[in-house]
């Protein structure tokens, strides 16, 4: 899963923890042991600003675009939701927010600055992406998976300081995972390990944090444990969050706003009593459902699938 929101270049020979863009932490200095004193303030302040404009994204094996010249705006300190439809271009949309995919045509613009203009370093300090995929050594510890996350905020040869050690204390506490502290990654469950990568990306201490579909293949409990991750760091941290949620119940309930996808048009997008509508889950999702809105967000109740005539 990607910790940096873009594009860190360091080898992936040096640490064996690599995510889908090549990031990885250079070896050394990990942990608390050896920390020296900060060398500055850390953490994120001010919600950030991370909008798309006429945004065109697609693959080379693809003869059309996935994103086809669409606009979103995340608020800034909210919560937003991409949903939608297998194949509808969430995870584009999310790769093209973090970076990941260089646009054919507009821009990303993250507090008013194209994404683009930022090296790999500094867009990594404000923006973290946490994607689908992971690979790392089964024989490393949640302890020092966590601390990859502390690679942009120091030098290729600078060792871990006090505040890499605190971020990382910080973010093993919101994450719920301390008592894996000393385990290895490779002995840990799905749910677990999930909760260890959430770690990671925390300890990256960014103003914008993008999620790719968290919850999927998590169980009921894990699954909660990641949205109070989410609603913790909108409520008291202030950060920009964007996750891609298959579940339109649960990002009704986490969203302060939804962003509806269906063939990479966004087809709706608003508050969640706006947007999930019965009208909108039969026009995007193909299924009869009946909405009742609650004091925790519509609740969504499907009845049938929806089947071409």
């Amino acid at each position: 899963m990607t910790i940096f929101g873009a594009n860190a270049t360091e080898s992936e020979e040096q640490s064996g923890a690599t995510e889908p863009n090549g990031a990885a932490e250079p070896t050394g200095g990990n942990g608390p042991r050896g920390a020296a004193e900060p060398s500055g303030a850390g953490g994120a302040t001010d919600a950030s600003d991370l909008d798309a404009e006429d945004l065109v994204l697609g693959y080379p094996t693809a003869p059309e675009p996935v994103i086809d010249g669409e606009s979103i705006a995340a608020e800034p300190g909210a919560v937003t939701a991409l949903v939608g439809p297998n194949g509808s271009g969430k995870s584009t949309l999310l790769k093209g927010l973090a970076d990941q995919i260089e646009p054919d045509d507009g821009s990303v613009l993250l507090d008013g600055r194209d994404v683009r203009s930022l090296d790999t370093k500094a867009l990594a300090k404000q923006l973290g992406l946490l994607s689908q995929e992971s690979t790392s050594p089964d024989s490393i510890t949640v302890e020092d998976l966590v601390y990859h996350g502390r690679y942009p905020h120091r030098g290729f040869f600078e060792r871990t300081t006090a505040e890499d050690a605190r971020a990382v204390e910080r973010a093993i506490d919101l994450a719920g995972c301390g008592h894996l502290r000393d385990r290895e990654v490779g002995s840990l469950s799905g749910g677990q390990k999930q909760l260890a990568w959430i770690a990671m990306v925390l300890a990256q201490d960014t103003d914008v944090l993008l999620l790719d579909e968290p919850t999927t293949f998590l169980d009921l409990h894990h699954q909660m444990e990641v949205m109070e991750i989410i609603e913790t760091l909108r409520d008291e941290s202030d950060v920009t969050v964007v996750v891609v949620l298959h579940d339109i119940e649960q990002a009704a309930r986490l969203a302060d706003r939804v962003v509806a996808l269906v063939d990479g048009e966004i087809r709706a997008s608003g508050p969640p009593e706006a947007v999930v509508t019965e009208e909108l889950l039969s026009d995007v999702f193909r299924v009869d459902a009946e909405v009742v809105d609650t004091d925790r967000g519509p609740r969504v109740t499907p009845i049938r699938a929806r089947h071409e005539e």
